[in-house]
This record gives structure tokens, C-alpha cells and sequence, in this order.
């Protein structure tokens, strides 16, 4: 790997690493006392509660702030929480215009810039869920249209030996920078809620601000990976496919040689040219397409499929559990410390670590082996986890199960469900209506995704862990849209798909 490649391996980190920190830092931010009372999601009076919650007025055994949730608590959470995701949708719509018009590499650099603004926008934010809902829906635009550009630009730079796995470590780097934010943010979390001051004095403002720098801090921390991208992209070329679209071959073909280490007359480079050439004119030969193609007797199948594995994704109930899952401990019983440090981390580790056997799996056992198998293994868990949250009163070992419980259905989700739609969508089309179809995808993922992360909290307030009953019953759903209308795709070629499809829809 010359210096170049390992360029390219940087931006593929950073750019999942980015997408991943942001995934992760709600959920820690979220079960801050500052930012509960800043934002007026819970009202303090001065009581406190010792290191297993409860109450105490014991200074000796004072440990934490004891909070009063506010009325408007679930929907204020919903909507700053959920804002990230709507700004995502919006920015994957805008991804394939912009990436056209001003080429990968520019408009990812510019969504790296625009990160960073709705960053500062966040962790400076006044004391208003609109400034903060604000910053957070610019970030999610430029995740969502970086998100879609990271992965379509390193496939088109990178080297074609190390293409697949520069492709893999931008999936894992996002389960990565979950795991980043939620080590240093418990980190924070820890030193600034642990036996913080005026414990068991009373104040005369119950919603009167404490230190805010624990959250501030969380927020704008997401500067040093935003602009990190911006810094690491201003480095590398641009596609040698888009400049190849752009008819500007000569720099495309100097492109090629230096990610290669040759001379611009190499057999290799040459080859490499000449495929993509290929590819260009046989994109111009398709001609402009229509969003109506899709639905097209060929077609249409597949935009189906597309649209209900994305929303089903979602339903599984995983990001409930991502955005949330401090708050789910802590509904199990957990002490406030497990529930906010040690707990998502393993979890997050968990999610992590599951990736690699959906690498493996993916072309070995095929998409829809992996859809079926992965739903009926998400029911199991989702039921096991409410069934053993029921019993917690009957002792500890009831809790660990039921956190377990939610380990395996996230493992579960990480090496089948997690990967196989983006793979599916991407493959599945063919190339005059490929661009369009996986938008069909991409927009139900962001646009479900919001809908969960909206609803989520007063889900989890109005049915506690029955939540995990609703996300079993659309995991069995899912395994009756897996195993009945589902096409596998593995090995097939797209004239072999339109044969499998055309009329079945």
C-alpha cells in the first residue's frame, strides 16, 4: 500500500468514524444532568440518590442529582434526537445532484465544512430545543449526503485489489466511532455527574443551570472529525470516473497512475482507463431515466423489495436500542454507572465486532439466507428481553439476562440486517435506474429511521420494555417479507434478475 492508498484508507475511517460518533453521542448526552436541565427535559430540586438510585439524605452515600422528568420531556427528546435523521434524508436526496455537478471529492470536503458548523451550532447552543435541533439537522445533512458519497467515491478511487476492503472498513469504522463516542463520552458523563456539588441542598430554582460543560464538550468534539475529513479530502484527487464523465481523461488517466505507483503509459493504468471509459458511455447510452422507470413491469419487484427491506431494517427496532439504550438499562434496573458507561460500551463492542461475520457471510450464504435467518434470531431476543425485564424484581440475574438478551438481538442485527439491504439496493438494479432505485432505499432507511427515533421515547414511556414486543412483531413481518417475496441475488447477472422478477410484483 503506497501513500496514496493509505490516504484513501484514511478518508474511508474518517468518514465512517465521523457518521458514527454522531450515531453515538446522543445516547450519553442524552442522560446528562446538565442538558436535562438546560433543556428543561427534568426539573432539580437538590435531593439526591446514592450509587444504586435511590434516594438517600445521607452525605455520605450522596452520589447523584436526583431529576424531575417534565411533562414535555419525550417529545422534546424525540425531536432534537430525531432532526439528525430528517437532515440525513434530505442530504441523501441531494447526494447524487451534487456529487454530479461538482465532483466526490468537492462535495464531501464542503460536507465536512458544514458538519463542523452544525457541531458548533450545537455545543453552543442556547438555552432553546430549536438552536439545538437546528445544528443537528446540518449535520445530518451532511451526513446524508457524505454517507452516500464516502462509499461511491472510494470505490472509484481506491485500487481494485483493495477496493472491496476499503469499502468494508468504511462500514466498520462507523461501528467503530459508535464506540469512540461512547467511551469518551462516558468518560465525561462520569466526572461530571458523579458527586457533583450541592448535593442535598436545596435551591430555590429547580431549573436553574449546573455546569454545562459535560455536553457542550460532547457536541463539540464532533469539530476534530469533521474537520479532520475536510483536511484528509483536500489531500487526495478526484474520481477518475467523474473526471472521465467530464471528458478531462488526461487528469483521469495521471489519477490512475499515481494511486497506482506508474507511469501514466502502464498496461495497468491503461486498463484501468479503458473500463472506465467504457462504463461512462455506456451510462451516456442508458440516457436520463425517469423515477417512473421503477415502477416499470421489469422493475418494479425490485423497488419494492428495495423500499420494505430498508423500512424493515428500522423496525427491528435497532436504533431505538442505539439512541436509547442508557435509558433501557436503566428501565432493566441497572445502576445508573452500568447503565451509562460499562453497559454501552459492550454493547456498542458488540455491534462492532458482529460486522465481520456478515463480511463473511454475505457472498458465502447469500443475501436472503441472512434476511431470513437474522429476523427469526431478532424476534427471539426482542421477546426474551421483555419477558426477562418482567422478572427483575425476582433478583439480579434477571437483569443480566435481559441485557444479554439485548447483546444477542444486536448481534444479531450487526451481521444480517445491518449490511445486506445497502448491499442489496446497490447490486439489484440495473445501471440505467441504479442511481434512482437505491435512492428508494436510501430515503425509506432515513425516513423510517426518523419516524423511530421521533416516536421512540414516548414509545418507551407509555409501554416500557413492551417496546421490545412491537419490534418482535415487525421482526416476524420481516421474516415473512424475507422468506416469501425476497429475490436472492447472489451470482446472479441483471438479465437472470429481470427474469427472476419481471410480472412477480
Amino acid at each position: 500500500m503506497n501513500k496514496f492508498q493509505f490516504l484513501v484508507a484514511l478518508t474511508a475511517s474518517f468518514g465512517g468514524l465521523l457518521f458514527g460518533y454522531e450515531v453515538g453521542v446522543m445516547n450519553v448526552v442524552l442522560v446528562m444532568d446538565a442538558f436535562r436541565i438546560f433543556f428543561k427535559f427534568h426539573s432539580w430540586n437538590g435531593d439526591a440518590l446514592d450509587e444504586n438510585g435511590k434516594d438517600t439524605t445521607d452525605k455520605a452515600k450522596m452520589m447523584y442529582r436526583k431529576l424531575t422528568e417534565a411533562g414535555n420531556k419525550a417529545t422534546l427528546e424525540g425531536i432534537i434526537t430525531s432532526s439528525f435523521v430528517l437532515g440525513a434524508l434530505c442530504g441523501a436526496l441531494m447526494a447524487t445532484y451534487l456529487g454530479e455537478k461538482y465532483g466526490r471529492q468537492r462535495t464531501i470536503m464542503i460536507g465536512a465544512c458544514i458538519f463542523t458548523c452544525g457541531a458548533v451550532i450545537q455545543g453552543l447552543s442556547a438555552r432553546s430545543w430549536i438552536m439545538i435541533a437546528v445544528g443537528r439537522l446540518i449535520t445530518g445533512l451532511s451526513i446524508g449526503c457524505n454517507g452516500v458519497l464516502c462509499p461511491t467515491y472510494i470505490s472509484e478511487v481506491a485500487p481494485a485489489k483493495i477496493r472491496g476492503t476499503l469499502s468494508s472498513c468504511y462500514q466498520l469504522m462507523t461501528t467503530f466511532g459508535i464506540i469512540v463516542a461512547a467511551i469518551i463520552n462516558s468518560i465525561v458523563w462520569y466526572y461530571t455527574n458523579s458527586s457533583p456539588a450541592g448535593l442535598g441542598v436545596t435551591r430555590s430554582d429547580i431549573w436553574a443551570e449546573v455546569a454545562n460543560f459535560e455536553w457542550r464538550f460532547a457536541l463539540l468534539f464532533q469539530v476534530v472529525p469533521g474537520l479532520g475529513l475536510a483536511i484528509l479530502m483536500s489531500f487526495l484527487p478526484k474520481s477518475p470516473r467523474w473526471l472521465c464523465s467530464k471528458d478531462r481523461d488526461e487528469e483521469a488517466v495521471e489519477v490512475l497512475a499515481k494511486l497506482n505507483a506508474t507511469s501514466t503509459s502502464d498496461e495497468l493504468v491503461q486498463s484501468e482507463l479503458k473500463a472506465i471509459q467504457e462504463d461512462v458511455a455506456a451510462t451516456r447510452a442508458a440516457g436520463s431515466s425517469s423515477f417512473g422507470e421503477l415502477f416499470s413491469p421489469v422493475i418494479r419487484r425490485r423497488t419494492f423489495i428495495t423500499f420494505l427491506m430498508q423500512l424493515f431494517q428500522q423496525w427491528t427496532g435497532i436504533n431505538v436500542i442505539m439512541y436509547y439504550q442508557s435509558q433501557i438499562y436503566d428501565e432493566i434496573g441497572f445502576s445508573k454507572f452500568m447503565s451509562t458507561v460499562v453497559l454501552p460500551i459492550i454493547n456498542n463492542f458488540v455491534n462492532f465486532v458482529s460486522t465481520f461475520p456478515g463480511m463473511w457471510g454475505i457472498e458465502r450464504l447469500g443475501r436472503k439466507t441472512l434476511l431470513v435467518v437474522g429476523s427469526l434470531m431478532m424476534m427471539v431476543f426482542h421477546v426474551s428481553t421483555w419477558a426477562c425485564s418482567t422478572q427483575t424484581d425476582n433478583g439480579k440475574v434477571w437483569q443480566y439476562l435481559a441485557v444479554a438478551s439485548v447483546f444477542l438481538f444486536v448481534f444479531s442485527f450487526a451481521w444480517t440486517w445491518g449490511p445486506v439491504p445497502w448491499v442489496y439496493q446497490a447490486e439489484v438494479f440495473p445501471l440505467r435506474v441504479r442511481v434512482k432505485g437505491s435512492a428508494v432505499g436510501t430515503v425509506s432507511n432515513f425516513l423510517n429511521n426518523w419516524i423511530i427515533a421521533f416516536v421512540g421515547p414516548a414509545l418507551m414511556k407509555a409501554w416500557s420494555t413492551k417496546t421490545f414486543l412491537l419490534f418482535a412483531a415487525a421482526c416476524l413481518l420481516a421474516w415473512v417479507y424475507s422468506q416469501f417475496y425476497v429475490i436472492e441475488c447472489k451470482g446472479l447477472s441483471i438479465d437472470e434478475m429481470d427474469a427472476k422478477m419481471a410480472g412477480k410484483a
